[in-house]
């Protein structure tokens, strides 16, 4: 691996997953080798008598080469709810999920970590997302979803990065809402009052593009 990312977001549902794919096509587009992990989803389908998550698939099918699920996604519940309330019988555990993620550092040039949730949210009864993204000790890439209420979101979120001891090495801005008056002045406000680089706007879409979206961004 010459270099991994922790991609996390201002709250879910801002387009963590979809971010996630445009930077793994987006490394592929440049001759770069590349796997997506995600190592918690709730909210999971029963496929032969094993769960799987819709994103995790999607990053799955993105990757440069074939990766068993089960080390793209360890911990897979099938409640569409908070990880550390939908996975009460199978807590996540730290030391599983560093493990498989040194097993896949050789495999690629970069990897990319897709959290869940926002920053804090809870893993299990004593840790969230954020000592995840300590244990992995990665730079982390920021997904704002552009809607009423993001600078607040977006600031608050990058001084917890910050306060964690890890690095933001970048946010993105994914225009969730269509209709958001104003959009553009909330980016700018965003650029003038994060200090890390904005690595990318990705464009309203109802169907991703993700040639198209890949082609909005950079890495740090």
């Amino acid at each position: 691996m010459k270099q991994g990312y922790f991609i996390t977001g201002t709250d879910t549902d801002v387009g963590k997953t979809w971010a996630t794919t445009a930077l793994m096509r987006h490394c592929r587009q440049q001759g770069l080798s590349v796997i997506g992990m995600k190592p918690v989803a709730a909210g999971c389908n029963d496929e032969g008598g094993e769960l799987k998550n819709d994103d995790a698939l999607q990053l799955q099918a993105e990757a440069s080469l074939a990766v068993d699920y089960q080390l793209l996604n360890p911990y897979a519940y099938a409640l569409p709810v908070s990880p550390h309330i939908a996975g009460r019988d199978n807590p996540v555990q730290l030391p599983k999920v560093l493990a498989i993620f040194q097993q896949l550092q050789p495999q690629a040039e970069i990897i990319l970590v897709e959290g869940a949730g926002g920053w804090y949210a809870p893993i299990n009864n004593q840790q969230n997302i954020s000592d995840l993204a300590i244990a992995l000790n990665l730079p982390v890439i920021l997904v704002v979803g552009i809607k009423l209420g993001c600078i607040n979101h977006s600031l608050l979120s990058y001084q917890a990065i910050n306060q964690s001891g890890l690095t933001c090495a970048g946010w993105i801005a994914n225009c969730i809402q269509p209709e958001m008056l104003c959009m553009q002045d909330n980016i700018d406000t965003l650029k003038t009052l994060i200090p890390a680089p904005l690595l990318g706007i990705l464009p309203y879409q109802q169907q991703a593009d993700f040639d198209l979206l890949a082609a909005q961004l950079r890495l740090p």
